[in-house]
């Protein structure tokens, strides 16, 4: 498949440090894309430039990511919120926003919907970590990285060292996921890759406990729903693209329709 191409790049200047982002596209809800764990940018190189037909999106690397800055303060869920609020401030992209969280990225997204639900148009969770699933991300950052390298076409070395410092934190994010308030009232999409690891790459009952998460992921919000990326791994999103933009206009409109019925 051929890969789409990033918009251009851009840094933003804080005062914690640099972030390195890109913006296109127009229209409502402003859709927000979180990394997976180590994931720079080229982690959503394929749903463009057709994602920007959706809405105003925002993808960004958090510090310590890509070009970003290295990290000044420990990367727990409520410093990464916080510097997403922020940066959507100084881009003046106001609320309500379509979250999308990748792996990891989507427990940050988890955070930001229960802490600042009333800036919350949907989410989309794609292979999303559940908090109970920090046990098995624990020690498999190299073959994290292998992945990652083959399906970006990139060297291991540009991954590895995120991969450490942002897990090294996971679990005080999960704590951080657990204790916020609850999962708000918003359109909700859950989309799971259907293309299991071999069981020599991991156990059986850690592959059932995924599926059972994945499905308590759906069930956040009464306007939950879970989609099978059946031909997909951990990256529906690269090796499934036009199911994941399906799943994100679909989502975009049950946005807005519930925006037109509270306004």
């Amino acid at each position: 498949m051929i890969l789409g191409k990033l918009p251009r790049r851009q840094r933003l200047h804080t005062h914690a440090g640099s972030i390195e982002y890109v913006l296109s596209g127009e229209g409502e809800p402003v859709l927000v894309l979180l990394n997976g764990a180590g994931v720079t940018l080229e982690g959503w190189n394929r749903l463009y430039p057709a994602i920007e037909r959706i809405g105003r999106v925002l993808a960004w690397n958090r510090f310590g990511v890509g070009a970003s800055s290295a990290p000044l303060l420990p990367q727990t869920g409520t410093v990464v919120v916080d510097a997403l609020r922020a940066l959507l401030a100084q881009l003046q992209l106001p609320p309500p926003y379509l979250l999308v969280g990748h792996s990891l990225g989507g427990l940050h997204a988890n955070l930001f919907a229960r802490r600042h639900p009333q800036e919350v148009a949907g989410v989309l969770l794609v292979e999303a970590t559940h908090p109970r699933d920090r046990e098995q991300l624990k020690g498999h950052e190299g073959r994290l990285a292998s992945v990652l390298g083959k399906l970006l076409q990139a060297p291991q070395k540009l991954f590895r060292a995120n991969l450490h410092s942002e897990l090294d934190w996971i679990d005080a994010l999960c704590r951080e996921v657990e204790a916020a308030g609850p999962f708000p009232d918003v359109p909700l999409t859950v989309v799971s890759g259907g293309n299991d690891p071999p069981t020599w790459l991991v156990a059986p009952e850690v592959l059932r406990l995924r599926r059972v998460h994945q499905q308590e992921l759906a069930r956040l919000s009464p306007r939950g729903r879970h989609v099978v990326a059946r031909r997909s791994g951990h990256f529906p999103q690269l090796t499934q693209p036009e199911l994941v933009l399906d799943v994100l206009r679909e989502l975009a409109a049950r946005a807005r329709a519930q925006a037109t019925t509270e306004a």
